[in-house]
């Protein structure tokens, strides 16, 4: 008689990872699609505006030449890095040097991962905000770290948060991960904000690693600023920014990190063992739309801005009282008072299937964002209205 053969265990990394509770919306998403039901998606923030002309047609102009179509080189091409330290001398005046403050990344993701990688120990503490992207955490569980949550629904709250955390530490983390504009929750930081939480990682011998990829996607009067714009911060942090949201340019896969010599010379060094940069072509149009007409960044900001402003006045019709984001294309929503009890996990899938709008689970931010959820504005007017016709009957 065959035996069964057992089953092997987990991998030690995969074991670290919890449940993706985002799989479970998805999982539903696409059966209730697959069964005919015209879902309005919120829930993954994935820009549906157009990339502008102009990069399109750098792209193909370039693809065409045939000594772009080998290998790139991992730190990126140099014209690309001059390119982002012009955008920060013109954003920020700030001043970076192309050669060693600056690393093109396949997108900003792949960059904080791969630093993850290259700057932690077995049994190093993070201090990551909570509720945050989840690579904020993940990415340094699976290099080996261990994670302390910080509550970060507003600014003000996790810079508090490390200081209590800071004064009864046995242990002080080795870096501190800042997100603001925040992804989920669209808060923003001030300088002062940057002023202190820069004071504080020197003092305790910390680095700082910040997550500025919503720079340019902002409502106020005043754009959100970046940590180095904070005299001595390029000693201790780095920042990761993206075209992904600027420019519509999500799947090209391009972003930079910037900053501290110390941590790009570690980061180019576990990149040059693992890839040879992003492909040429998609480089010199990244150039092209760092350098180009910057038009179409704030049209695409007016679009997120005109897209929150009717989703927070439908949904409130339809009887849920959003706060608006600052900035982000992202509106995070205290889910209404009827179903707190439900939970963000059970509430969206109710959403679905009874009103067949998506979002995302707050919990999937972290524990702290629980009681909320994460609606990305990627759908047009005449769909959020739909959305809230759908909910206004949900909510009945």
């Amino acid at each position: 008689m065959t035996q069964t053969p057992p089953t092997p265990p987990d991998f030690y990394r995969i074991k670290k990872l919890p449940p993706y509770v985002f799989q479970e919306v998805n999982t539903l998403k696409a059966k209730l699609r697959s069964e005919g039901a015209d879902i309005i998606d919120f829930g993954f923030g994935n820009p549906d505006l157009p990339t502008p002309p102009h990069v399109i047609d750098k792209l193909i102009e370039t693809v065409q030449k045939p000594n772009t179509t080998g290998y790139s080189a991992s730190r990126g091409i140099l014209g690309l890095r001059q390119a982002c330290a012009r955008y920060y001398s013109r954003r920020f005046n700030v001043e970076l040097d192309p050669k060693d403050e600056i690393i093109a990344t396949i997108g900003s993701k792949e960059g904080f991962a791969n630093l993850a990688q290259a700057i932690t120990a077995p049994g190093d503490i993070i201090y990551a905000p909570d509720p945050s992207y989840p690579l904020h955490a993940y990415g340094f569980i699976i290099a080996g770290a261990e994670i302390q949550p910080i509550p970060a629904i507003t600014a003000d709250e996790y810079l508090a948060g490390i200081k209590t955390a800071l004064a009864s530490a046995k242990k002080r983390p080795i870096a501190i991960v800042v997100c603001f504009p925040s992804n989920p929750t669209g808060h923003v930081a001030d300088l002062d904000f940057y002023a202190e939480i820069v004071a504080i990682a020197k003092k305790h011998g910390i680095l700082i690693l910040s997550d500025l990829a919503y720079s340019e996607i902002y409502f106020t009067d005043t754009p959100p600023p970046s940590i180095f714009q904070i005299p001595g911060a390029r000693d201790i942090a780095v920042e990761t920014i993206s075209l992904s949201k600027t420019y519509s340019m999500a799947g090209w896969r391009l972003g930079f990190v910037v900053g501290s010599k110390r941590l790009i010379a570690a980061l180019a060094r576990v990149k040059s063992y693992l890839d040879y940069g992003a492909f040429t072509p998609i480089q010199v149009a990244a150039c092209a739309a760092l350098d180009g007409p910057q038009d179409c960044v704030a049209e695409a900001r007016e679009i997120y801005k005109s897209r929150r402003d009717v989703l927070i006045e439908s949904f409130a019709r339809a009887g849920w009282d959003i706060t608006p984001p600052d900035a982000s294309m992202f509106v995070w929503a205290k889910l209404p008072p009827a179903y707190m009890q439900m939970g963000s996990l059970e509430f969206s899938k109710q959403l679905m299937i009874e009103a067949s709008v998506a979002v995302s689970p707050g919990v999937g931010f972290g524990d702290n964002g629980e009681g909320y959820v994460r609606m990305a504005v990627v759908e047009n007017q005449q769909r959020i209205r739909q959305a809230a016709r759908n909910l206004k009957q949900f909510l009945s």
